[in-house]
């Protein structure tokens, strides 16, 4: 498939896309969340992994899950500043070749993702990247209407000041999130995987294929 004639956006996911899947990190962020749900809520050990796993695939993300069934046990910014209290350097370094990547393409870039602007920031910042994008789109921004919550795509395009859905990629790890995408007529590219996906118009191991995969994006 072909990229959209004149691309004007790029959406990118941040963990697990700018960055190679395996390192770790959502490793330690699932256990810091497992740790939130027993020590600040009050679950019990053996409950916690279904209903983590039940609010991730339900509602978009765990944090989604317990707003809309426990708001008034669970506070969004104590459970985002603890399961994200990571020292990042043990699983992220700076990456010159995304960064030289990055500042290539000529369209505007847009992170869009589920965890917060200061995980976010903590993330462009170890990777080397944090002047490469003209903003972040986060899980407070949008509302909680998060990946793959259909709500969530409308709101990242007006907050990145783009109306055609069409003129725009979205980079993402996780086939889910871009079935809506793909639907509402961006144009999807699955990254971190080496299969394609019904979900994806095109697949990229890593982002360092881009320019063989896409090079009209240069064009």
């Amino acid at each position: 498939m072909a990229c959209p004639p004149s691309p004007t956006t790029l959406f990118f996911d941040l963990d697990d896309t700018l960055f190679p899947p395996k390192n770790g990190l959502w490793l330690a962020i699932r256990d810091r969340m497992r740790r939130y749900l027993i020590e600040r809520m009050g679950f019990s050990p053996e409950e916690v992994d279904t209903l983590r796993h039940e609010y991730f695939v339900t509602y978009g993300t765990t944090l989604r899950g317990l707003l809309i069934n426990h708001p008034e046990r669970v506070n969004a910014d104590d459970f985002l500043a603890f399961v994200h209290d990571i020292p990042l350097r043990d699983y992220i370094q700076p990456d010159p070749s995304l960064r030289s990547l990055l500042l290539s393409l000529p369209q505007r870039r847009w992170i869009f993702t589920n965890s917060d602007d200061r995980h976010a920031r903590r993330v462009l910042n170890m990777l080397g990247v944090s002047d490469c994008f003209d903003g972040i789109i986060d899980i407070r921004a949008l509302e909680y209407a998060c990946k793959p919550v259909e709500d969530a795509y409308p709101r990242a395009l007006a907050l990145a000041g783009e109306k055609d859905p069409a003129r725009c990629l979205l980079f993402d790890d996780a086939p889910r999130n871009l079935a809506p995408a793909r639907a509402l007529g961006f144009c999807t590219v699955l990254v971190g995987k080496n299969e394609p996906d019904p979900s994806a118009c095109y697949t990229l191991a890593s982002l360092n294929e881009l320019p063989e995969t896409m090079p009209e994006l240069w064009q």
